[in-house]
Protein backbone atom coordinates (compact mmCIF):
# COMPACT_ATOMS: atom_id res chain seq x y z
CA UNK A 1 0.00 0.00 0.00
CA UNK A 2 3.05 2.66 0.88
CA UNK A 3 4.58 2.00 -2.69
CA UNK A 4 1.56 2.18 -4.55
CA UNK A 5 0.41 5.77 -2.81
CA UNK A 6 4.16 6.92 -3.47
CA UNK A 7 3.87 5.90 -7.14
CA UNK A 8 0.51 7.82 -7.54
CA UNK A 9 2.04 10.77 -5.75
CA UNK A 10 4.69 10.40 -8.23
CA UNK A 11 1.45 11.17 -10.98
CA UNK A 12 -0.39 13.53 -9.00
CA UNK A 13 -2.83 10.87 -7.95
CA UNK A 14 -4.21 10.91 -4.45
CA UNK A 15 -5.10 7.19 -3.43
CA UNK A 16 -7.19 6.18 -0.84
CA UNK A 17 -6.62 2.70 -0.05
CA UNK A 18 -9.36 0.90 1.98
CA UNK A 19 -7.47 -2.25 3.80
CA UNK A 20 -9.92 -5.58 3.52
CA UNK A 21 -11.02 -6.72 6.91
CA UNK A 22 -10.08 -10.04 8.05
CA UNK A 23 -12.79 -12.54 8.64
CA UNK A 24 -12.44 -11.95 12.52
CA UNK A 25 -12.33 -8.39 12.04
CA UNK A 26 -15.83 -8.43 10.19
CA UNK A 27 -17.56 -10.79 12.95
CA UNK A 28 -16.17 -8.44 15.67
CA UNK A 29 -17.51 -5.24 13.91
CA UNK A 30 -20.89 -7.10 13.42
CA UNK A 31 -20.73 -8.00 17.18
CA UNK A 32 -20.41 -4.57 18.39
CA UNK A 33 -23.13 -3.09 15.64
CA UNK A 34 -25.67 -5.97 16.98
CA UNK A 35 -29.00 -4.62 18.15
CA UNK A 36 -30.31 -6.03 21.43
CA UNK A 37 -34.09 -6.75 21.03
CA UNK A 38 -35.55 -8.91 23.98
CA UNK A 39 -32.91 -8.73 26.37
CA UNK A 40 -33.39 -10.98 29.23
CA UNK A 41 -31.14 -11.40 32.48
CA UNK A 42 -29.43 -15.43 32.38
CA UNK A 43 -28.52 -17.62 35.55
CA UNK A 44 -25.29 -16.89 36.64
CA UNK A 45 -22.84 -19.62 36.57
CA UNK A 46 -21.06 -20.33 40.03
CA UNK A 47 -18.15 -22.65 40.61
CA UNK A 48 -17.66 -24.69 43.65
CA UNK A 49 -14.07 -25.01 44.53
CA UNK A 50 -11.86 -25.29 47.52
CA UNK A 51 -9.47 -28.25 49.13
CA UNK A 52 -10.28 -31.96 48.86
CA UNK A 53 -12.80 -33.02 51.75
CA UNK A 54 -13.74 -29.57 52.64
CA UNK A 55 -17.46 -30.62 51.77
CA UNK A 56 -17.63 -29.04 48.35
CA UNK A 57 -20.08 -31.48 46.90
CA UNK A 58 -21.96 -32.10 50.17
CA UNK A 59 -22.81 -28.48 50.29
CA UNK A 60 -23.85 -28.49 46.74
CA UNK A 61 -25.91 -31.91 47.44
CA UNK A 62 -27.57 -29.58 50.17
CA UNK A 63 -28.07 -26.98 47.69
CA UNK A 64 -29.96 -29.43 45.05
CA UNK A 65 -31.29 -31.84 48.20
CA UNK A 66 -29.71 -34.98 46.25
CA UNK A 67 -26.87 -36.87 47.28
CA UNK A 68 -24.00 -37.70 44.70
CA UNK A 69 -20.92 -37.74 47.37
CA UNK A 70 -22.38 -41.32 48.13
CA UNK A 71 -21.70 -42.26 44.22
CA UNK A 72 -18.35 -40.96 44.12
CA UNK A 73 -15.20 -43.37 44.17
CA UNK A 74 -13.68 -42.60 47.36
CA UNK A 75 -15.89 -39.60 48.68
CA UNK A 76 -13.99 -38.04 45.68
CA UNK A 77 -15.62 -35.88 42.77
CA UNK A 78 -14.04 -37.51 39.50
CA UNK A 79 -15.56 -35.41 37.15
CA UNK A 80 -16.80 -31.68 36.36
CA UNK A 81 -20.64 -31.61 36.31
CA UNK A 82 -23.19 -28.89 36.07
CA UNK A 83 -26.39 -28.29 37.53
CA UNK A 84 -29.46 -25.77 37.03
CA UNK A 85 -30.85 -25.18 40.65
CA UNK A 86 -34.24 -23.58 41.03
CA UNK A 87 -33.16 -20.33 43.93
CA UNK A 88 -36.43 -19.63 45.66
CA UNK A 89 -35.62 -15.85 47.10
CA UNK A 90 -38.31 -14.71 48.59
CA UNK A 91 -41.64 -14.96 45.88
CA UNK A 92 -38.84 -15.16 43.30
CA UNK A 93 -37.94 -18.05 41.54
CA UNK A 94 -34.18 -17.60 39.73
CA UNK A 95 -32.13 -20.56 38.54
CA UNK A 96 -28.31 -20.62 39.28
CA UNK A 97 -25.88 -22.64 37.05
CA UNK A 98 -23.71 -24.48 39.99
CA UNK A 99 -20.74 -26.00 38.32
CA UNK A 100 -19.22 -28.95 40.57
CA UNK A 101 -15.25 -29.38 40.02
CA UNK A 102 -13.09 -31.91 41.52
CA UNK A 103 -11.00 -31.23 44.26
CA UNK A 104 -8.52 -33.51 44.54
CA UNK A 105 -5.01 -32.15 43.37
CA UNK A 106 -4.98 -34.81 40.67
CA UNK A 107 -7.21 -32.85 38.62
CA UNK A 108 -5.95 -29.35 38.83
CA UNK A 109 -6.17 -29.08 35.20
CA UNK A 110 -9.98 -29.58 34.91
CA UNK A 111 -10.62 -27.03 38.16
CA UNK A 112 -8.37 -24.75 36.07
CA UNK A 113 -10.95 -24.95 33.60
CA UNK A 114 -13.95 -24.77 35.71
CA UNK A 115 -12.72 -21.23 36.87
CA UNK A 116 -12.64 -20.06 33.64
CA UNK A 117 -16.12 -20.43 32.62
CA UNK A 118 -17.59 -19.14 36.04
CA UNK A 119 -19.28 -15.71 36.82
CA UNK A 120 -18.44 -16.47 40.82
CA UNK A 121 -16.68 -18.86 42.68
CA UNK A 122 -17.74 -20.34 46.10
CA UNK A 123 -14.24 -20.95 47.69
CA UNK A 124 -15.05 -23.59 50.41
CA UNK A 125 -13.08 -23.76 53.33
CA UNK A 126 -13.82 -26.37 56.37
CA UNK A 127 -13.88 -24.49 59.47
CA UNK A 128 -12.31 -27.48 61.39
CA UNK A 129 -8.94 -26.63 59.17
CA UNK A 130 -8.62 -24.18 57.43
CA UNK A 131 -6.89 -22.58 53.89
CA UNK A 132 -4.95 -25.42 52.60
CA UNK A 133 -2.82 -26.04 49.73
CA UNK A 134 -5.86 -26.52 46.98
CA UNK A 135 -7.41 -23.58 48.67
CA UNK A 136 -4.35 -21.27 47.90
CA UNK A 137 -4.54 -22.92 44.24
CA UNK A 138 -7.78 -22.38 44.25
CA UNK A 139 -8.16 -18.87 45.46
CA UNK A 140 -5.44 -18.05 42.20
CA UNK A 141 -7.72 -19.72 39.84
CA UNK A 142 -10.48 -17.01 40.73
CA UNK A 143 -8.35 -14.29 40.25
CA UNK A 144 -6.48 -15.33 36.97
CA UNK A 145 -10.19 -15.72 35.83
CA UNK A 146 -11.27 -12.06 37.20
CA UNK A 147 -14.14 -13.71 39.17
CA UNK A 148 -15.13 -12.67 42.19
CA UNK A 149 -15.18 -15.28 45.60
CA UNK A 150 -17.37 -15.79 47.98
CA UNK A 151 -16.35 -17.74 50.94
CA UNK A 152 -18.45 -20.79 52.24
CA UNK A 153 -16.81 -21.72 55.58
CA UNK A 154 -18.24 -24.89 55.91
CA UNK A 155 -18.70 -27.75 58.44
CA UNK A 156 -19.53 -25.21 61.34
CA UNK A 157 -21.13 -27.96 62.92
CA UNK A 158 -17.80 -29.81 64.12
CA UNK A 159 -16.77 -29.45 67.83
CA UNK A 160 -12.90 -27.85 66.46
CA UNK A 161 -14.53 -25.35 64.88
CA UNK A 162 -14.26 -22.89 67.47
CA UNK A 163 -14.48 -19.30 67.25
CA UNK A 164 -10.46 -18.67 67.82
CA UNK A 165 -10.11 -21.23 64.82
CA UNK A 166 -13.00 -19.09 62.54
CA UNK A 167 -10.64 -16.08 63.71
CA UNK A 168 -7.75 -17.78 62.49
CA UNK A 169 -9.01 -19.11 59.21
CA UNK A 170 -10.33 -15.99 58.35
CA UNK A 171 -6.65 -13.95 59.54
CA UNK A 172 -5.53 -16.95 56.35
CA UNK A 173 -7.70 -15.45 54.37
CA UNK A 174 -6.81 -11.65 54.73
CA UNK A 175 -3.33 -12.80 54.00
CA UNK A 176 -4.91 -13.84 50.65
CA UNK A 177 -6.42 -10.73 49.92
CA UNK A 178 -9.71 -12.24 50.52
CA UNK A 179 -10.47 -9.86 53.35
CA UNK A 180 -13.92 -10.66 55.49
CA UNK A 181 -16.67 -8.16 55.28
CA UNK A 182 -16.90 -8.56 59.43
CA UNK A 183 -12.97 -7.48 59.33
CA UNK A 184 -13.99 -4.55 57.18
CA UNK A 185 -13.11 -5.83 53.62
CA UNK A 186 -15.19 -6.72 50.82
CA UNK A 187 -15.18 -10.80 51.00
CA UNK A 188 -18.22 -12.57 52.21
CA UNK A 189 -17.71 -15.02 54.23
CA UNK A 190 -20.81 -17.28 54.84
CA UNK A 191 -20.49 -19.65 58.15
CA UNK A 192 -22.11 -22.69 56.61
CA UNK A 193 -23.11 -26.93 57.64
CA UNK A 194 -23.66 -28.91 54.54
CA UNK A 195 -24.45 -31.74 57.08
CA UNK A 196 -26.84 -29.64 59.50
CA UNK A 197 -28.72 -27.06 56.48
CA UNK A 198 -27.22 -24.12 58.14
CA UNK A 199 -26.31 -20.72 56.07
CA UNK A 200 -27.14 -22.29 53.11
CA UNK A 201 -30.02 -20.02 52.52
CA UNK A 202 -27.58 -17.22 53.43
CA UNK A 203 -25.10 -18.58 51.17
CA UNK A 204 -27.69 -18.23 47.74
CA UNK A 205 -29.25 -14.97 48.79
CA UNK A 206 -25.17 -13.96 48.62
CA UNK A 207 -24.88 -15.06 45.17
CA UNK A 208 -28.14 -13.74 43.91
CA UNK A 209 -26.85 -10.35 45.22
CA UNK A 210 -23.36 -10.97 43.44
CA UNK A 211 -25.67 -11.55 40.52
CA UNK A 212 -27.42 -8.67 40.19
CA UNK A 213 -24.06 -6.54 40.54
CA UNK A 214 -22.69 -8.50 37.52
Amino acid sequence: ADIAIEMMLKMGIELDVQRQQSAEEQIADAFSDREFVDKQSRSPVVTILGHVDHGKTSLLDRIRSSNVADGEAGGITQATSAFRVPVHLGDNERLVTFIDTPGHEAFTEMRARGAKVTDIVVLVVAADDGVMPQTEESISHAKAAGVPIVVALNKIDKAEATEENIQRILGQLAQHELNPVEWGGGTEVLRTSAIENVGIQDLLEVLDYQAELL
